[in-house]
């Protein structure tokens, strides 16, 4: 009788693999330059949206307007420590100038809010997230002071001389009406250049830096046009004065909300990819509604 062995095991099937196009010896080295620098830049741009790198958003939110501040209320100061230097023309228009450079260098880190009301209106637009608002305020507020402090170690002036005020023989209240009229038309034209059917990119720091240089020309003599309560803090809070400055922050507060309501018979609702991206930047942007432009 022979002896029968017992049946080897199936061995298991190697999964077919698709056929994969040889490649050229040198193919690799074919992605040059241009390949390996797309492959560096795409790399950063994935770190740098790791929701832990929210720093990067805040330092830029602290910086911009530190710098903001600097011409803002430096040109009060410089004023009283140069008589006759600084014209009331060139104080009204270089915050306008430096809010549009700041826009430009760094807007697509933060969407360069530089201004609580801004942000608190971008949140009720839908389209920068809440809770993303209280570090932005925080830093805002941060950056306003350290500019006036800045200032009073350079200058050597009382920051009082930078800070914003109502105008003598003016009441507090018809400052307040002032401030909520002129930060309900800076809002608005944030709001506006930001939406999908009129977003005009970077160049809508000309028209931003335009707004606050023209409503400066006319609107500081009552109030000061601060139109922001960032702005108005820094000098304050380093002066140790805060005379009137609910004007300051309820004033810019109603403007904004004022606009944001302007907004929707203008544009509808907001939270779209194109206004996501103007309030947070062009990183790591949440989009509130992704298929609406």
């Amino acid at each position: 009788m022979t002896e029968q062995r017992p049946p080897e095991p199936e061995r298991e099937r190697e999964p077919e693999r698709e056929h994969e196009p040889e490649r050229e010896p040198n193919q690799g080295l074919g992605l040059g330059l241009i390949g390996r620098y797309e492959q560096s830049v795409r790399q950063r741009i994935e770190d740098f949206a790791d929701p832990h790198q929210e720093w990067r958003r805040l330092f830029a939110e602290l910086l911009g307007t530190f710098l903001l501040v600097l011409v803002a209320a430096g040109g009060g100061m410089m004023g009283r420590a140069f008589p006759g230097t600084i014209s009331h023309t060139a104080a009204a228009a270089a915050p306008g100038l430096m809010v549009m450079a700041v826009i430009l260098f760094m807007g697509k880190v933060s969407g360069a809010h530089l201004n609580p009301a801004v942000s608190i209106a971008f949140a009720l637009r839908r389209d920068f997230p809440w809770q993303r608002v209280p570090g932005y305020v925080v830093v805002q507020l941060a950056g306003a002071t350290l500019a006036a402090l800045f200032l009073r170690g350079v200058v050597d002036v009382s920051a009082r001389f930078g800070a914003n005020y109502p105008a003598h023989g003016y009441s507090a209240v018809s400052a307040f009406w002032m401030e909520l009229v002129l930060t309900a038309g800076l809002v608005s034209v944030i709001l506006g250049t930001a939406s999908g059917a009129q977003n005009v990119g970077m160049i809508g720091a000309v028209g931003v830096g335009g707004y606050i240089a023209l409503a400066g020309l006319w609107g500081s003599p009552i109030s000061g046009a601060s139109m922001n309560p960032a702005r108005t803090f820094g000098p304050d809070l380093v002066a140790t004065t805060f005379t009137d400055y609910w004007v300051y922050v309820a004033g810019p507060a109603a403007g904004a909300i004022i606009a944001v309501a302007i907004a929707y018979p203008l544009r509808g609702r907001g939270g779209g990819a194109a206004g996501a991206a103007a309030a947070q930047g062009g990183l790591f942007t949440e989009v509130e509604e992704p298929g609406k432009p």
